[in-house]
């Protein structure tokens, strides 16, 4: 039985883990744990919030398996996996701003921004929502993943399901477009 799950790939564990297969739950976690670890760490310094990350993760991927395990899923197993670490780092991230309630610090000088740049902003804003709401689906998700969420273009292939390539041609086409809309 070790050596099957050897030979399995992280989709293989996956499946396995949502038909209750613990052993391939142990072997995924094996796997994936340290890496996703260091990747928490990298955004979070705090060691807590990062352990109860990893709990979250992988109690969410034990509950949800069957979500991603079926035959028409695209992505990968170890992106699915990232995705649902990142959106719970999120949520830590939340709870922990309600719980601090940090006190009104009011500044002795307040500096207003001048009104030309407050026109410029709101200009600038309007402008790239409408550059943004042109680009194709595809190109904008590239752009959440590798700008919102600080993806690399490798990380960002493996969570869309695309090769490297076609993510880099994909960022070059979504600078240009912006670039032509803002200038």
């Amino acid at each position: 039985m070790r050596r099957s799950l050897d030979a399995a790939d992280e989709q293989e564990l996956v499946r396995r883990v949502a038909r209750g297969d613990r052993r391939a739950f142990d072997e995924l976690y094996r796997r994936t744990a340290p890496w996703l670890e260091v990747r928490l760490r990298r955004r979070c310094a705090d060691p807590d919030v990062v352990a109860d990350v990893l709990q979250e993760t992988y109690l969410t991927l034990w509950r949800a398996a069957g979500s991603f395990a079926g035959d028409q899923v695209s992505g990968s197993a170890v992106g699915w996996l990232w995705t649902i670490a990142a959106h719970r780092l999120v949520d830590a991230f939340r709870r922990r701003a309600r719980q601090a309630r940090m006190p009104q610090v009011h500044p002795v000088e307040t500096v207003a921004p001048a009104a030309e740049d407050e026109v410029l902003a709101g200009r600038v804003g309007q402008e790239l929502e409408q550059a943004l709401a042109v680009l194709p689906p595809e190109v904008r998700a590239v752009l959440r993943a590798t700008v919102l969420d600080g993806f690399t273009v490798r990380e960002t292939s493996v969570l869309l399901g695309v090769p490297e390539n076609t993510v880099k041609s994909r960022i070059r086409r979504a600078r240009i477009v912006l670039r032509e809309a803002l200038s």
